[in-house]
């Protein structure tokens, strides 16, 4: 709507439209154009960002392309429907990607990074948050998140019976303590999964879904809160994280309120509002950082769907590294 409105301020009919009518639009909306870009629009608005220029600019080439195939403006329709060759992960994301010789491109879709750097936590903030939080469930989130690299919809979705906290579990996918990250999309506290792995629940046993190991300290949160403030018998739906207080005692904590108190504990510390991916993060960092820059385990431990996003989101050099450092006065001569 916004685009037919801004066709009616430049007086410009649908089979009048050129494709610099098109870029100009998308760089009135903010995309990065070197045209002029004519009179104000969206006077007092921010500029769109990267992922609303992306749907704008698909928004516009799936619009007119109908058009053209109803016979309107036949020409900017051929202009708009162009393709490219498929790079290696188009391949790898498209059904029978071998055999395909072409995607379909879009000469209106932004440019430039797709990622920014992550957030990360500040330092010491697992530390300040665990002094600051009320509850042993609460110091359990913050543990899982940040040894798990969990994100918060998975936490939230967990079962107990997708918690295997000892060694040689009866599943036999993993010696080691560890959960199961199962896709449920009823649950009811409207927490997912983001992955979809296949699981299945046989004799009272989860196999499959997404496995990630455990930590110590997990596990030692874990029974200081079920031991201590889980509400046994009062309730029937199995699932892990629960509230604790009011009339809805024993109920599924939803993910909204787990990231309330997430905010509040980081306001009471002085960290400001902390954000539950946050943690997830740092793990991934950390990890990285750990391995040597090994991007399969660190894919493997955050449970990322490939390398190469674990490369492009984290795979970049500290510039604070003392080898970093070095290299550099070395190249400036300061080490001669």
């Amino acid at each position: 709507m916004d685009h037919l409105r801004w066709l009616e301020r430049e007086c410009l009919a649908l089979d009048r439209v050129v494709l610099r009518d098109l870029e100009r639009y998308m760089g009135i909306v903010g995309a990065e154009v070197a045209m002029p870009l004519g009179e104000p629009w969206r006077v007092g608005k921010r500029p769109y960002g990267h992922a609303a220029l992306s749907t704008t600019a698909a928004c516009l080439k799936g619009f007119y392309l109908h058009q053209a195939a109803l016979g309107v403006n036949a020409e900017l329709g051929r202009r708009l429907d162009r393709s490219r060759l498929p790079t290696r992960a188009d391949r790898r994301r498209t059904f029978l990607g071998h055999t395909t010789t072409s995607i379909p491109a879009n000469p209106l879709a932004p440019t430039g990074p797709r990622r920014r750097h992550p957030k990360m936590l500040p330092d010491g903030a697992r530390e300040k948050l665990l002094e600051t939080v009320n509850s042993a469930r609460d110091r359990m989130v913050v543990t899982w998140l940040a040894d798990g690299g969990l994100r918060i919809g998975e936490l939230c979705g967990l079962h107990l019976v997708d918690l295997h906290l000892r060694e040689n579990a009866a599943c036999g996918q993993c010696r080691s303590p560890h959960l199961h990250v199962c896709y449920r999309p009823g649950n009811p506290n409207r927490a997912e999964a983001k992955t979809k792995h296949p699981w299945r629940l046989e004799n009272g046993t989860v196999t499959g879904g997404l496995i990630k190991r455990v930590s110590p300290a997990m596990i030692h949160s874990y029974f200081d809160y079920i031991t201590t403030e889980y509400p046994r018998g009062r309730t029937d739906h199995g699932m892990l994280l629960v509230q604790l207080h009011g009339r809805a005692v024993g109920r599924p904590w939803a993910p909204v309120a787990a990231r309330r108190v997430l905010r509040r504990a980081g306001d009471r510390a002085g960290l400001g509002p902390v954000k539950p991916h946050a943690f997830r993060h740092s793990f991934t960092s950390a990890v990285l950082d750990a391995s040597g820059g090994n991007l399969l385990i660190a894919r493997d431990a955050g449970g990322w769907a490939s390398a190469t996003m674990v490369d492009e989101v984290y795979g970049h050099v500290d510039v604070h590294d003392p080898a970093f450092d070095a290299a550099l006065r070395r190249v400036w001569g300061e080490g001669r």
